[in-house]
């Protein structure tokens, strides 16, 4: 084997391992609640051998279905120049349907409701993992009970807290510690399988379909907890880009499922041997000399599981501000090595409060799996939707096939999420509510900017034709280069004929600036700049980013080098237009006022545009217009 291969399989290998860190926490952690609340005695269905089977079997063939089939087989193929997650299917779906109106509306609507789901099961996860490892306590010690609670909400406080300095350094934990968690899953199934081998029938996929049919509405009910078995399968798909898909697929298939199968198996050959253990088959199947470390490492697993939901919020929020959905805030990259590596301060403590809401309001993990499957099965059915338009119109495959398979598993998704829909009012209100309210603020957000463009756009000067028209009388030219930043590269910036109006002067050098946020991850250096020349020391220069790179332009600049524009920092000026917004009565286009308001209200409140496009503030000279929306 020579030096190149070697490395390239080390290098795998530690992916893999660094995957099962990231990628799995949150589906690996499922094994503490899920098959508690399949066998819930308070769904009315009589504990015995069938049902067990039935009930195992059910997780087993979702597992099979939902995540084996659906994402590491068919939708991981859909990747974004490498990139997964619901936003880069939204525009892989989106750039396939350009020839089609009606649908280039209503995608992103449902592509940013999806989104909006995704913010439930980043609040729930870490609430529902967290409190479920510490319900091992009451396991240990029933008098231990009253402190469930408040130690999971210390423990999920502390992890918040930690978020600003960054998961590089406790990052390099994750895939030992949960390596040590599926194997620890795998050893404890096989030992209790071990004991009552008879559970192995439950592999066979009519016990499944026999137990979701056989008890009526009972049956149609335990579907929204079987949902809990595949919870955090779209982290498979949304950490394509940090991983690749091989190690993935190998992490998956290698090691995550069969101690995923083995654990729920054992539970089943547990509750087969003793029905009473149905209170907390997980931890009953440990000796009680294994207890107390087990619920120490299952607090570290879930801990870890929630990091990568809060991280995965993090990267959905910079994603979803890059693509027009929501206004700009402040982001801290907490690593110089990790592009990947950030903290929203804003979206950080919001997370922190609805998690602490959702663990004292709801107060344990049964309680809180009426509300965990509603978010998860939402986003799960609206991934498929999306793959279908991939599919069809973006690859050309035929439409009978694409019909034929996402079309099983929209059945299957919609089963899942009619299921949860039943615990509406037993807590899956909880993530609809907090999805609707950021729907509305996204699409606020969305409406506002389009109008405001639109505005904007009305009154605006071709460029071309204004300065040709100043030229014939140049104004005073002085040293040094303005770069004026222009939403619209054809339009005259505002900031423009404010300076002459006020300064009555022109820069020796003026370049118009446009940055363009691509509906791709990535945009290479070697794309990243445009220039044009329009004469009289002017250029319209357009910059180009990817909806996951950073906007950097001071760095940016230094790409036009080979154009011949040079700049000095010093002797460079950035003049940017702040508009003023205000709301004025519903009109034809516009939007209802309590809707304007809240945009104006969200644009008054953005991060600084210098921050978030990494401009000199020392530089920068802003010009204010008002503007009626």
């Amino acid at each position: 084997m020579d030096t190149s291969e070697s490395h390239h399989k080390q290098s795998r290998a530690a992916l893999t391992l660094a995957a099962l860190g990231i990628v799995y926490g949150d589906i690996g952690t499922s094994p503490l609640y899920a098959a508690k609340e399949v066998f819930n005695p308070a769904h009315g269905i009589v504990l015995d051998s069938g049902t067990i089977l039935g009930g195992i079997s059910a997780i087993f063939w979702a597992l099979m279905i939902v995540v084996s089939l659906k994402y590491v087989v068919l939708i991981m193929r859909a990747d974004n120049k490498g990139e997964g997650g619901i936003m880069a299917l939204l525009a892989l779906s989106s750039s396939a349907v350009q020839q089609f109106p009606r649908w280039r509306l209503v995608l992103p609507m449902l592509g940013g409701f999806g989104a909006a789901l995704f913010y439930g099961d980043a609040v729930l996860t870490p609430a529902i993992s967290v409190l479920s490892a510490v319900e091992g306590l009451e396991v240990a010690m029933p008098a231990l009970q009253a402190f469930v609670v408040p130690v999971a909400a210390g423990v999920i406080i502390a992890l918040f807290m930690f978020q600003r300095h960054g998961t590089a350094v406790v990052g390099k934990l994750f895939g030992p510690v949960m390596l040590t968690w599926f194997s620890t899953l795998a050893v404890v199934g096989i030992y209790s399988i071990a004991k009552e081998p008879a559970i192995l029938a439950a592999l066979n996929p009519y016990h499944a379909l026999h137990f979701i049919t056989a008890h009526g509405w009972a049956s149609f009910i335990v579907l929204g907890a079987v949902v809990l078995g595949v919870t955090g399968a779209e982290a498979l798909y949304a950490d394509m880009g940090h991983f690749g898909r091989t190690p993935i697929q190998t992490a998956w298939f290698g090691l995550v499922f069969p101690a995923l199968a083995l654990n729920y198996l054992g539970q089943g050959a547990l509750l087969m041997a003793d029905p009473t253990a149905v209170g907390n088959p997980f931890y009953l199947m440990f000796p009680g000399w294994a207890l107390y470390p087990m619920i120490g490492l299952a607090t570290m697993a879930t801990v870890i599981a929630s990091q990568a939901t809060i991280s995965g919020a993090y990267s959905l929020t910079k994603q979803a501000i890059q693509l027009g959905f929501l206004p700009r805030m402040n982001i801290v990259h907490t690593s110089a090595r990790e592009i990947g590596q950030i903290y929203l301060p804003g979206v950080n403590w919001i997370l922190l409060a609805s998690v602490l809401a959702a663990v004292i309001g709801f107060g344990s993990s049964t309680a809180l799996a009426s509300a965990y499957g509603l978010s998860v099965t939402g986003t799960m059915a609206i991934d498929t939707f999306l793959t279908f338009f991939v599919i069809r119109y973006g690859w050309g495959y035929n439409p009978v096939l694409c019909v034929l398979s996402t079309g099983f598993f929209i059945v299957v998704d919609m089963a899942f999420f009619s299921a949860s829909m039943l615990k509406l009012a037993d807590g899956g209100w909880f993530p609809l509510l907090m999805a609707s309210l950021i729907f509305m603020v996204m699409t606020t957000w969305r409406r506002g900017r389009q109008i405001l463009v639109q505005r904007l756009q009305s009154s605006a000067i071709p460029l071309d034709p204004f300065l040709q028209s100043l030229f014939s009388d140049p104004p005073v030219r002085v040293p040094g280069t303005a770069i004026f930043m222009a939403a619209d590269p054809k339009a005259v910036p505002h900031a423009l004929l404010h300076n002459l109006s006020h300064n009555k002067v022109l820069h020796e050098r003026v370049v118009f600036l446009t940055v363009t946020i691509a509906d791709v991850p990535w945009v290479p250096f070697s794309e990243r700049v445009s220039v044009t020349a329009m004469g009289h020391e002017c250029f319209r220069v357009a910059m180009h980013f990817g909806f996951k790179n950073r906007p950097d332009v001071t760095q940016a600049l230094e790409l036009l080098r080979p154009y011949g524009l040079e700049f000095n920092l010093m002797e460079t000026s950035f003049f940017l237009n702040r508009e003023t917004l205000i709301p004025v009565p519903d009109d034809w286009g516009g939007m209802a006022l309590w809707r304007e308001r809240m945009f104006a209200a969200m644009a008054r409140n953005a991060s600084s545009v210098t921050d978030f496009f990494n401009i000199p503030t020392n530089r920068v000279i802003e010009l204010g217009t008002q503007i009626e929306i």
